[in-house]
């Protein structure tokens, strides 16, 4: 069985379905990653086929610091994301006619859906965030995590998804190509609850459990974690560094704050000196760069590597980035800036893994230097940190997708 996953992101979105995909190769079928151009690498060294899908995600979560409410900021951002979606949906299209047997869909879009119903092949949702309304927490697609009640949670989630109009018009764009009739996003969501279409969410029950009132079809099962680089090995650098001291803390924001990176720089060099610290400082999409004594700025380390080294890691709370703090089991301090961020910032608070998140918007020196102290002077985050790891690393995330995959095939 030829299996296709959609996988449209940054790194942190990609890198998970190629370890996914890889269990589902070694389970015996081969696997296709369709994402963005600059993950090509890492999925064909890890023996999986990559398809391509157009489009430049850099463009959407990339900014200038002083002009993103100006009207000129808005519109120009209305036209790239517009670019962006027609482009991505166009995409999985295109690899999908190259040849697929299953089509699995990640939840940042949901082409993949409609595709596969064009098509005539079976399909199934794998998805490192909830998008399914819920009343338990309010939509990520909103930029928030406080709650306003049960109702009003799921009343904001259906209107969430509704309101997506850039995405909802490509939807129906190849729909009527492919000789399906017009649906809104709502309607869409209707059929697959009748159809109980099934969604596996990658990450860990113990960290945002499956809630009550989602439909039959949704399932929590675990992360699935990046390959293991074999051929890797850390720069001396680093290696020195990190034997010259005390654990350092990381600091990090992976694809997020582009057009923030002399900004930021040195607002961190300036909280690590407040806070007395060692660090070292990826710099990632915002291009942070942090030169003195006691920090090391470096380029992209598997965090499976690093993270169990470290004192604490602070970063934005994007899906797999947590996920990998928390495996590690060091306590963390979010600094969320949107989507489903601010919604994983306040699990890592509520289970007593790191403080209270300190959003990039409100982010200083000193909010920075003062979260960082707290992380390491109290014992029971690093404790929590600890257990909750267990709990994670007991979960087998691609196992019930690959018994899933094995039942499409019997």
């Amino acid at each position: 069985m030829r299996v296709l996953i959609i996988a449209v992101g940054s790194r942190g979105d990609v890198v998970p379905y190629v370890g996914l995909g890889r269990r589902i190769r070694d389970a015996g079928h081969p696997v296709a990653v369709a994402a963005h151009r600059p993950f090509a690498g890492v999925v064909r060294e890890n023996g999986l086929e990559f398809r391509e899908i157009p489009g430049e995600l850099r463009d959407l979560v990339s900014h200038a610091p002083d002009s993103t409410l100006s009207p000129r900021f808005m519109a120009q951002r209305i036209k790239r994301t517009t670019r962006y979606f027609n482009a991505v949906g166009r995409g999985v299209l295109d690899v999908a006619k190259q040849g697929a047997d299953v089509l699995l869909q990640c939840g940042t879009v949901p082409f993949g859906y409609h595709v596969a119903k064009g098509l005539g092949i079976p399909s199934m949702g794998v998805y490192l965030q909830p998008i399914e309304p819920s009343g338990d927490f309010p939509p990520i697609l909103f930029h928030t995590a406080r709650s306003i009640g049960q109702r009003g949670n799921r009343t904001l989630g259906h209107l969430a998804l509704a309101s997506l109009f850039p995405v909802n018009r490509v939807v129906n764009e190849l729909r009527v190509e492919l000789g399906l009739p017009r649906v809104g996003a709502l309607q869409a969501l209707a059929a697959q609850q009748v159809e109980r279409w099934p969604i596996f969410h990658g990450y860990s029950p113990a960290v945002l459990p499956r809630p009550a009132d989602w439909r039959d079809g949704l399932s929590v099962v675990g992360y699935w974690w990046p390959p293991a680089r074999e051929d890797w090995s850390p720069p001396q650098e680093l290696v020195d560094f990190l034997a010259a001291g005390p654990p350092p803390v990381f600091i990090g924001f992976g694809s997020m704050a582009g057009g923030h990176g002399q900004r930021l720089s040195e607002l961190v060099a300036a909280a690590v000196r407040q806070a007395g610290v060692r660090a070292v400082v990826q710099r990632g999409w915002a291009g942070l760069s942090v030169a003195s004594d006691d920090v090391l700025t470096v380029d992209d380390v598997p965090h499976e590597w690093l993270f169990p080294q470290l004192s604490a890691v602070v970063h934005h709370a994007g899906a797999g980035t947590t996920g990998a703090a928390l495996r590690a089991g060091v306590p963390a301090v979010a600094v969320p800036m949107f989507a489903d961020q601010p919604l994983w910032a306040s699990r890592i608070f509520a289970l007593g893994a790191g403080p209270a998140p300190v959003p990039m918007q409100r982010l200083t020196p000193q909010r920075l230097g003062d979260a960082i102290r707290q992380a390491l002077a109290w014992p029971r985050y690093r404790a929590n940190a600890a257990r909750l790891a267990e709990r994670i690393r007991a979960d087998d995330g691609a196992a019930p997708v690959v018994e899933a995959l094995h039942g499409l095939s019997v």
